[in-house]
């Protein structure tokens, strides 16, 4: 993947935020976009400012990520890279302020949203992609995680546990697909100016001590990863600071 120049590559999320900067990134380096989002108006408008393709896409939907792939093989016979950047918080940061957080009181259908969009797109995202990827002789799939996928977040425990899962499946299944000819990694960024964070998220930024990172800024790494020979890992992303590859600690021995 160290040439996109006509490789077929498929963005989740993709009608703003890292999704969208990812696409401008893609076909930069002339590569030909295939733009998915729920928000189909967005979404459309990105596929055509970087002259690639859009289809609607429910990354929790396996049925529709069947459809979407199908589609891709057909129009232009298979994928190189994957970018699954689809992601949501567990509450809408409506007005830029998140709720306190009482598991007590979580609402069902919060849960469910965070999970299928996090948890089950990865899974769904994967599992649908990589037969294509291997028919094409190999590619790179990219995860868009978090720093809260390797640390604590308090202010959303569930976000945190999604992604935790979605570092954990990346860590367990890259050696498998690397004997298929593909790599795995997962882009973990801090705070990153995108809707996650709600129009007017200025007050909790500063309180929370972060720095908001442009949105370019991780499509940069999100192309580091794909086009480096690593798999497995976690790339960390701090504003105006290289992406640098995370490596846990190792666990105490029974003797220790």
């Amino acid at each position: 993947m160290a040439d996109f120049n006509n490789r077929i590559c498929l963005v989740t999320g993709a009608a703003s935020g890292i999704g969208r900067a990812t696409c401008e990134a893609l076909a930069d380096r002339g590569a030909h976009v295939v733009v998915t989002d729920v928000d189909e108006a967005a979404g459309r408008d990105v596929a055509d400012a970087v002259g690639g393709d859009f289809a609607r896409l429910d990354v929790s939907d396996r049925d529709a990520w069947t459809r979407v792939v199908s589609g891709i093989v057909r129009d232009h016979g298979g994928l190189d890279l994957v970018h699954l950047n689809a992601g949501v918080t567990t509450y809408p940061a409506a007005g830029g302020d998140f709720p306190a957080f009482d598991i007590a009181a979580l609402p069902a259908d919060a849960y469910r949203r965070a999970m299928g969009a996090n948890v089950d797109g990865v899974v769904f995202g994967v599992s649908a992609t990589v037969p294509v990827l291997e028919n094409r002789g190999g590619g790179a799939i990219v995860v868009t995680a978090s720093v809260a996928g390797l640390i604590t977040w308090e202010v959303d425990p569930v976000y945190t546990l999604t992604k935790h899962a979605v570092v954990g499946l990346v860590r367990a299944l890259a050696p498998s697909l690397a004997e298929r000819g593909i790599t795995l990694n997962a882009i973990c960024p801090a705070a990153v100016a995108t809707k996650i964070f709600g129009p007017e998220a200025e007050d909790f930024v500063r309180e929370a001590r972060l720095r908001l990172m442009p949105p370019s800024q991780i499509a940069d790494a999100v192309i580091e990863a794909a086009a480096s020979s690593e798999t497995g890992q976690c790339w960390v992303c701090y504003d105006g600071r290289d992406p640098k590859l995370y490596v846990p600690a190792p666990l105490p021995g029974l003797d220790d």
